[in-house]
C-alpha cells in the first residue's frame, strides 16, 4: 500500500471520528431542552430564574452538573441505619419547639452527613454535594437547600427568634424533610420518580415506616417556639 493511500485513509478515518462526534454533541444540544426540564424539573425553573431567564446559560450549568455526577450511584442504607437517622430527624423536629436556630442547624448538618453515607460528595464541599444531589433529587433538593441558608443565617444571628425568621426555618425544615425521606427510602436511585408517591403536600408520608411520625412537635404549638 502506497504512502498516498494510507494518508488518505487515515484523512478520511479521522473526517468520520470527528463528524461522528459533532453529530452527537449536536443531538444532545437539540435534546438538551426538554431532556434537561423533564430530568430536573423546579430545578430546572430555579436555575432558568438565577440566570436572569438565560436558558442557555441555565441548560449549560445543568449539562454539567449531569455530566459531572449522572453516573453516581447511591450506596444502600441499611434497616439500622434508617432507624438511627428517622430516631436523629425526630429529635431535631422536638427541638425545634424551643430551640429552632439550632434545631435548623442540626437538619443541616443531618443532612450533609447523610448525603455523604448514600455516596454523594462530603458535606464540607457544599456546593458540589448540592450539585450532585439536585440531579438525582431534583424534586426535594431545594429543601436542604433553604435548610442549609437558613443555618448559615443562623449562625450571624441574622434570623430573630420568632415571627417570619421561625416561619421561615419551619417551612425550611418541612422542605428538607422530603429530601430526608428520599435518602433514608430502601432502594432508592432517584427521588424524582418518588416525589409523587406521598401524600400532597404531607411529605412525611413518604420513606419507610419508621419515618411515619408527622411534624406534630413545632404544629401542635406553633405559637410557642424560643430559642433556649
Amino acid at each position: 500500500m502506497s504512502t498516498g493511500l494510507i494518508i488518505l485513509l487515515i484523512v478520511i478515518a479521522a473526517v468520520v471520528v470527528v463528524g461522528g462526534a459533532a453529530a452527537l454533541t449536536l443531538g444532545r444540544t437539540r435534546r438538551g431542552g426538554p431532556s434537561l426540564k423533564r430530568r430536573f424539573g423546579p430545578e430546572y425553573q430555579r436555575t432558568v430564574a438565577l440566570h436572569d431567564g438565560d436558558t442557555k446559560a441555565a441548560e449549560r450549568e445543568l449539562a454539567r452538573r449531569l455530566e459531572r455526577h449522572g453516573d453516581l450511584r447511591e450506596r444502600p442504607l441499611d434497616r439500622d441505619g434508617q432507624e438511627r437517622y428517622a430516631a436523629r430527624w425526630t429529635a431535631v423536629q422536638e427541638r425545634f419547639v424551643d430551640s429552632p436556630r439550632e434545631a435548623v442547624a442540626e437538619a443541616d448538618r443531618l443532612l450533609a452527613e447523610l448525603a455523604a453515607v448514600r455516596g454523594y460528595p462530603e458535606g464540607g464541599q457544599y456546593e458540589e454535594q448540592l450539585a450532585a444531589l439536585s440531579v438525582h433529587h431534583a424534586e426535594h433538593v431545594d429543601g436542604y437547600r433553604q435548610v442549609h441558608r437558613m443555618a448559615r443565617v443562623g449562625t450571624s444571628g441574622g434570623a430573630s427568634d420568632t415571627g417570619a425568621g421561625t416561619e421561615e426555618m419551619r417551612t425550611a425544615l418541612v422542605e428538607a424533610r422530603a429530601l430526608f425521606d428520599d435518602l433514608t427510602g430502601p432502594g432508592t436511585d432517584t427521588g424524582r420518580h418518588r416525589a409523587s408517591s406521598g401524600t400532597a403536600g404531607s411529605p412525611a408520608t413518604s420513606g419507610t415506616r419508621s419515618h411515619a411520625r408527622p411534624h406534630a412537635p413545632w404544629a401542635l404549638h406553633r405559637s410557642r417556639p424560643k430559642e433556649s
